[in-house]
């Protein structure tokens, strides 16, 4: 009987071009994962300056009366003297937080302080912007284009608990000029900030750091978007969350610009 050779090189050959094949693949990743990396490292050109010089401030006394915290912090903020703000314009940039990938930002904030604001947001790669979030407040309603985000009572609850929030941490001038807001006290290191919200009211609770006297915790209940009930919000994180999705470093305020059209112009 005739012996049949069964050649033994071709599933040799076979596993050898699986081999390169992988490693080639992998490399591949490797070098997408490593282009990705690098591009999330590098900071975005800050948004531009609206094209107008900051006007002098105009200044009153600070007001008589307010919570012992509240004015150990005007008195540390401002001194004797208050500004007079209408209008506030935030600039900077940071990180956000996408499932667990801190992605570059840059930001601009717009007020019409206590009134109305425009919020731009870019996330980036390579410094060159990816997808802009935006979102607004105007004449007592929020707008977004933000992904899952519900327009309505709820989210214009949210959006006004922002206005006094950004006053709070950028300008807090008005929350004490404004004649619609006013304090009222809880204790040593504590007072409640009550401010409009269309016929009714807002309040957040504002804690005081007992040693350098700084506001130490903003807490308020805010509509969460896309949720059909309030949730706890502290220092501009969910409680639930434990954590912010946004690092945000400010570089430049300027106030009293005006801003009436930037604030109310077409969404990008």
């Amino acid at each position: 009987m005739a012996t049949i050779s069964v050649p033994t090189a071709q599933p040799a050959r076979r596993w050898t071009l699986v081999r390169k094949g992988l490693t080639l693949s992998i490399g591949v990743v490797a070098a997408l994962l490593t282009v990705g990396w690098a591009g999330l490292q590098i900071a975005p050109e800050p948004f531009a300056a609206l094209a107008q010089a900051q006007p002098p401030l105009t200044v009153v006394p600070l007001p008589a009366g307010l919570p012992a915290p509240v004015e150990r912090f005007y008195r540390l903020t401002y001194g004797e003297q208050i500004p007079l703000i209408t209008t506030a314009v935030v600039r900077g940039r940071g990180t956000m937080r996408l499932g667990g990938v801190q992605v570059p930002i840059r930001f601009r904030f717009t007020h019409e302080a206590g009134q109305n604001f425009r919020q731009e947001m870019d996330l980036t790669w390579f410094g060159l912007p990816l997808f802009r979030g935006y979102d607004s407040y105007l004449d007592g309603h929020g707008r977004t284009n933000l992904p899952g985000a519900e327009e309505g009572a709820g989210f214009d609850q949210g959006s006004n608990v922002s206005v006094w929030a950004s006053a709070l941490n950028w300008f807090p001038a008005i929350l004490v000029t404004d004649p619609r807001v006013r304090w009222e006290p809880v204790d040593a290191a504590t007072a409640l900030l009550v401010a409009p919200f269309g016929s009714g009211k807002e309040v957040l609770v504002v804690r005081f750091d007992p040693a350098s006297g700084k506001v130490q915790y903003v807490e308020s209940m805010k509509y969460r978007a896309g949720a059909d009930q309030q949730a706890l919000w502290i220092n501009g994180i969910w409680f639930e969350d434990g954590k912010p999705w946004t690092q945000l470093d400010v570089e430049d305020v300027r106030y009293n610009l005006d801003v009436h059209a930037h604030i109310r112009a077409e969404q990008p």
